[in-house]
């Protein structure tokens, strides 16, 4: 995995956010799922950087190597300023699960820093949780937290990447392995009770078909019943979406399946 040598900081108003940087082309930014950070990518950097692009990964504040907020703050201007900061842009913005809120909120904010839109596992930062098992994970979570039980809900984090079909035992076991050390580094950042200072975007959703890039979302066949609904709603609700499904994955298929995320996310960016 990524060494935190090798990454760059910018120092915002609130901290220093750390981010990835690679290759040189035209620019893919990629965004990772909450509680873990960039190092979820470490199999599509290699891929993209070959093929020509430049990519760049951030820490979500919060995450990773990443600063910790100290006051309000929204993921799309965290992530409009650091792509302003590196005069880069406009960028293809591609996010799991968290990152899909994270990028869909940067384009609904800062259109002018997009060229188009890659999900997976998620939609907009209006989440959409009314599937069961993804209910019961939020809320066995929630009180693993707020009990300060991190070995207990790191397990519970696990069960994420298998999803509502499979047992954690019958996934990859070194995709486990990155998860749980990447969300175990995550959650020692913070402290039980304290505050949230996240500002989430008003009715996102009612934004969204007028973001006029393309869209691609992609689905793990093997994903719950939300991550998959959210995806395929933000994809039919702009004017040129369209989504492809792995089989045989949850709702991580860049993590699981490298290969076939890395054909479907360097198919769609030739065609652009």
């Amino acid at each position: 995995m990524t060494a935190a040598s090798e990454l760059k900081y910018f120092t915002s108003a609130d901290g220093d956010l750390a981010y990835r940087e690679a290759g040189a082309g035209d620019l893919v930014v990629l965004v990772h799922p909450g509680y873990v950070d960039h190092r979820i990518f470490d199999d599509q950097i290699p891929a993209l950087v070959s093929a020509g692009h430049r990519v760049i990964a951030p820490d979500v504040r919060g995450h990773g190597f990443s600063a910790n907020a100290s006051g309000p703050f929204r993921w799309a201007d965290d992530l409009g300023a650091l792509l302003r900061h590196l005069d880069a842009g406009p960028a293809v913005l591609v996010g799991v699960c968290m990152g899909a809120a994270v990028v869909t909120d940067t384009v609904i904010e800062h259109p002018e820093l997009a060229r188009a839109v890659v999900v997976a596992g998620g939609g907009t930062s209006a989440f959409e949780h009314t599937d069961p098992w993804t209910r019961e994970r939020a809320a066995e979570s929630a009180r693993l937290l707020a009990a300060g039980d991190v070995a207990g809900w790191v397990e519970t984090f696990a069960k994420n990447v298998a999803g509502p079909h499979r047992s954690v035992a019958q996934v990859d076991p070194d995709a486990v392995r990155r998860m749980r050390e990447m969300a175990a580094h995550t959650v020692a950042k913070h402290t039980v009770g304290e505050a949230n200072w996240y500002v989430p975007l008003d009715d996102p959703w009612s934004r969204v078909p007028k973001i006029d890039v393309p869209v691609l979302a992609v689905h793990g066949a093997l994903d719950a019943d939300d991550g998959i609904a959210m995806a395929e709603r933000f994809a039919q609700a702009v004017p040129d979406g369209r989504s492809v499904t792995i089989e045989d994955v949850g709702h991580f298929p860049n993590l699981e399946r490298p290969d076939a995320f890395n054909t479907a996310l360097l198919d769609f960016l030739r065609g652009l």
